[in-house]
């Protein structure tokens, strides 16, 4: 599957599915994307989108279907061998550690794409602390460094997650939903810090995202997910004038 300019997939899904006992969360879901790219995943509750993050970053097994990841299958690998690979993940329900500093939250997260778990152990090298820095004064959180995570608000927590979701510099970051609980103005900053890490890093991006006014800034194309199928793919505006997303989205 190639972009019309020619490019392969970075993440692609083929008849992706997944059954829990008799009910069927995903069924043969297409998609794919593409180096550079910021591409949205909407979907009313419950219509399989965190189950697809979940089945993408390995964290449970598919029932049937392909996925690829750099042009390699990962279908049956482990989470931490997709990490190692450059994919990284947030998640619905943040996760921090709360009785730890921002700096310490940061030394502490997944970082296989840069050592061994066995060298977890080892004293933090001077190039993982200088990363740590760097991070942290991105994301606007060196005046919180030395706060514990449970002190945060909410959009402070939501950017630390991120900070350590890119510790180990990957390629691809899933985030889902990325504004839950934050207030506008850590919205607005959270927009621009992937929006700087997308066209100043070439980072690549898939989000979960309920706030339609993010996925129309920030998303060059999205996907539509109903029933734990795909109902629909296009811009923005595109799935804006799509009835049938309008009434799955928001109601007839």
């Amino acid at each position: 599957m190639n972009t019309p300019h020619g490019q392969s997939p970075l993440l692609e899904g083929r008849q992706v599915s997944k059954n829990f006992g008799g009910l069927a969360a995903l069924s043969n879901v297409d998609f794919a994307v593409y180096p550079g790219e910021v591409m949205g995943l909407i979907g009313p509750n419950g219509s399989g989108k965190t189950t697809l993050f979940d089945c993408l970053s390995r964290v449970q097994e598919v029932s049937a279907g392909q996925i690829f990841f750099k042009g390699s299958e990962i279908t049956h690998k482990k989470p931490y061998q997709v990490a190692h690979m450059g994919l990284a993940r947030t998640f619905q329900v943040i996760r921090v550690y709360r009785k730890l500093t921002v700096w310490e939250n940061m030394l502490l997260s997944p970082q296989w794409g840069k050592i061994t778990p066995s060298q977890l152990f080892k004293p933090t090298s001077e190039a993982i602390k200088a990363r740590a820095r760097e991070l942290i004064g991105f994301l606007l959180l060196d005046h919180v460094m030395d706060l514990k995570a449970g002190n945060l608000s909410g959009g402070q927590r939501r950017l630390l997650e991120i900070g350590m979701a890119l510790m180990p510099d990957p390629d691809l970051i899933l985030l889902d939903e990325a504004t839950s609980g934050v207030n506008p103005t850590l919205i607005e900053e959270i927009k621009d810090r992937i929006r700087t890490l997308n066209q100043q890093q070439h980072k690549t991006f898939l989000l979960i995202e309920h706030n339609i006014h993010f996925i129309s800034d920030l998303c060059s194309r999205v996907f539509v997910l109903n029933y734990g199928e795909k109902l629909a793919e296009g811009t923005p505006a595109e799935l804006m004038e799509n009835e049938e997303v309008i009434e799955a989205y928001f109601g007839a």
